[in-house]
């Protein structure tokens, strides 16, 4: 004779119910993070003293540079220490050229970018420029 809840096996169903229970809660957890993750979305951080007017990306190594991506912001430009949120950039090593307002351009090679996170380009980075 079974006892309340066991199966012709002898496994508790309430158990394996449980189980199932908290997979689902575990799985659950795990999207949301990873759309909390997507919502952030990719962000350049200027850490320059200048604003910036320029940032485009191009693959390590090559001359291929996108688009301006100040233009994605509501004043076309990034000011010191804001963040501009970046679409379409997927994880990888880039070259970054970067034009400020004190008319310098500059190129920061291979900056490690992350989807989903913030990089950054400090001042000290900004030694291959021209006016």
């Amino acid at each position: 004779m079974r006892g309340v809840g066991e199966n012709r096996f002898g496994a508790n169903r309430f158990v394996w119910v449980g189980g199932l229970a908290l997979a689902g809660l575990l799985l659950a957890g795990l999207c949301v993070s990873q759309s909390a993750l997507a919502a952030s979305g990719t962000r350049f951080w200027n850490l320059t003293k200048n604003t910036v007017n320029l940032l485009q990306l191009a693959p390590a190594g090559s001359s291929a540079y996108g688009e301006n991506l100040c233009l994605a912001d509501n004043d076309k430009s990034v000011d010191s220490d804001e963040r501009l949120k970046i679409s379409g950039v997927k994880s990888g090593r880039y070259d970054v050229k970067l034009g400020d307002t004190a008319g310098r351009q500059c190129t920061v090679k291979n900056v490690d970018i992350t989807e989903g996170k913030v990089f950054s380009i400090e001042e000290k980075q900004l030694t291959d420029c021209r006016q």
